[in-house]
């Protein structure tokens, strides 16, 4: 039998109701699939909301998940994209108090470029993530993927309330300016 990978175990324990293996999951994915969403919401606390809104919609669908390939990201990267969509729609209607009829529709299918282009971002930024120092993925993690404050990331590090600020704020910038390259391109 082949050798399964990571995600294709922890999918498979997770689709039969092992939470814990669906928590490794959101841990592993949880930062590509937040960067993803910001990039395409532009607001940190709206593409929270989409990270979280993704991985609810992942939990419901993993049963009738075939994963293609060893990793989940791109499965996930989709389902976040049509989340941002909806975000973003919803974001429109409640501006515009009007409700159009075209905007309500959600895509039916999946535009393969836009899919290729959502993978290709999310191994961009967990390639960028893959480059920054221990500090700074351990403080990536707990401020923009567990939702730690600066003073709580930085007691949990045992570093300063400005170092998790400084650091933060230039893993941010590297990621936005990965993620508008990505768009550009």
């Amino acid at each position: 039998m082949p050798h399964r990978s990571q995600d294709q175990e922890w999918a498979a324990r997770a689709a039969g109701g092992d939470e814990s293996a669906f928590r490794s999951l959101y841990r592993a994915h949880v930062r590509a699939v937040y960067w993803i969403a910001y990039g395409i919401v532009g607001s940190a606390a709206d593409a929270e909301d989409v990270t979280q809104e993704t991985f609810v919609v992942a939990w419901r669908k993993l049963v009738t998940l075939e994963l293609v390939g060893d990793s989940i990201l791109p499965w996930l990267a989709t389902i976040c994209r049509f989340q941002a969509a909806n975000r973003m729609r919803q974001r429109r209607r409640d501006r515009s108090h009007t409700t159009d009829a075209a905007d309500e529709r959600i895509a039916d299918t999946v535009n393969i470029e836009e899919q290729v282009i959502t993978a290709s971002l999310a191994e961009r930024i967990m390639a960028e993530l893959g480059t920054l120092s221990a500090l700074d993925q351990d403080i990536f993690r707990l401020c923009a993927a567990e939702g730690y404050g600066y003073q709580a990331a930085a007691a949990q590090l045992g570093v300063s309330h400005a170092v998790v600020r400084n650091r933060l704020s230039r893993v941010r910038t590297r990621l936005r300016g990965t993620v508008q390259e990505v768009r550009d391109a």
